[in-house]
Order: structure tokens, then C-alpha cells, then sequence
């Protein structure tokens, strides 16, 4: 995967880093620590600046995380009511999950949205439960940029000083991100096992239905 990876960020610089990384946003698949570790070494090299490669990596990130956010608020947690009802189990989640979700996201949600976007595997999904949640745009916008600009900072700069050794970056991350993806498919095996069915018209006292 690589290969195309440098050819293409040979090719067009920074509007190739930040097209990369707008598409590692969309669809995860696409590693930033391999996009973001190949810039950082041509930076080494003298071909880009390191600056200006983590502005462009940030600023691609962005764009596609923001989609994201835009879509999935524009769907609404409303409208998952009647799949929350019909498929909770499998979502696993109920009605009065949601209105907690919501709760908590207006208190803790900027926390939430910085610290999931330096984690592997999570990092692309966090602009979803922001967007449904209705977490201000502001907010999203603020810690979404700093939380990216960290994790393509630190990608870049590693890159910077590793050179083609690069490659050292994944071998770490790598494991990292299949930990984390396994713990969330642990964690929805044991929700699915654990659901229990509640009536999505039922809420919790003074909480009004969304």
C-alpha cells in the first residue's frame, strides 16, 4: 500500500498529503500513520516542509471529519428511534442510553472528541456520536482540529527523524490499533450478550423524549 502512497505525495505535495488524509477520514482502512510517516520523511528530505505537511494532513483530516459530523447530524438521533426499537439489541443500545449519551456529551463531549482523535482505530468514528448528539459545532470544531493536529504533528515529526525507517512507525501503532479494535469487538460481543429490552418511549424521569 505504501508505494502508491509515496508516489502519489511525490506527485502532489501537500494537496497529496491532505487528499490522503481526508481519505484515511472517510475510509479508515487507509492508515494515517503510514500517509502522515511518508510525508514527515520527504520533509526530511527536503522535498516538503514539515509545516506546512502538518497543516496539510490536518487540514484534509478535517474536511472529512467534519463530513461527518455535518452527516450524521443531519440524520438526527430521532431518527434512529424506531431502529433503536427494533434493533436495539444488536445496536446495543436503548432509548434511555441515548438521552444519557446526550447528557453526558453536553458535559464531557469536547474531552471525548480531542482524545478520540489520537487514538487509532477510534479516531475516525468520533465526528458520528458528536454530529448525532448535537455536540456545538464550535466545540467539535475546536477539539476535532487540535486533537488531529497532534496526532499528524506527532506521525509527521517521527517520519522527520526515522527517514525510511518510516516503516518502525506502523510495526508500533500497529499492534496498538488491533488491541483497541479488539477490545471494542470484545466490548459489543458482551453489550449484545448483556441487552436488555427497554420500551423506547420509556425515559427517565424529567428527561423529555428527543
Amino acid at each position: 500500500m505504501s508505494d502508491w502512497i509515496v508516489r502519489l505525495i511525490e506527485q502532489s505535495g501537500y494537496l497529496g498529503v491532505g487528499f490522503l488524509m481526508f481519505l484515511e477520514t472517510v475510509f479508515p482502512p487507509i492508515p494515517s500513520e503510514v500517509i502522515m510517516s511518508i510525508a514527515g520523511v520527504a520533509a526530511g528530505q527536503g522535498k516538503l516542509s514539515l509545516g506546512w505537511v502538518i497543516a496539510a494532513g490536518t487540514t484534509g483530516a478535517m474536511l472529512g471529519n467534519i463530513l461527518w459530523y455535518l452527516a450524521a447530524r443531519a440524520l438526527g438521533i430521532a431518527r434512529l428511534k424506531p431502529i433503536i426499537h427494533r434493533w436495539g439489541r444488536w445496536i446495543t443500545m436503548s432509548w434511555a442510553e441515548v438521552q444519557r449519551a446526550e447528557r453526558w456529551f453536553a458535559t464531557h463531549g469536547t474531552y471525548f472528541v480531542f482524545l478520540g482523535r489520537m487514538l487509532p482505530t477510534v479516531r475516525s468514528l468520533v465526528s458520528v456520536p458528536a454530529g448525532l448528539l448535537k455536540m456545538r459545532f464550535r466545540s467539535f470544531l475546536i477539539a476535532s482540529t487540535v486533537g488531529t493536529a497532534a496526532w499528524t504533528a506527532m506521525l509527521a515529526f517521527a517520519g522527520y527523524k526515522l527517514g525510511e525507517r518510516y516503516t518502525d512507525i506502523n510495526a508500533l501503532l500497529g499492534p496498538a490499533s488491533n488491541a483497541i479494535l479488539v477490545v471494542l469487538v470484545i466490548g459489543y460481543i458482551y453489550r449484545v450478550w448483556t441487552h436488555r429490552d427497554i420500551d423506547p418511549d420509556e425515559s427517565e424521569p424529567g428527561l423529555p423524549l428527543l
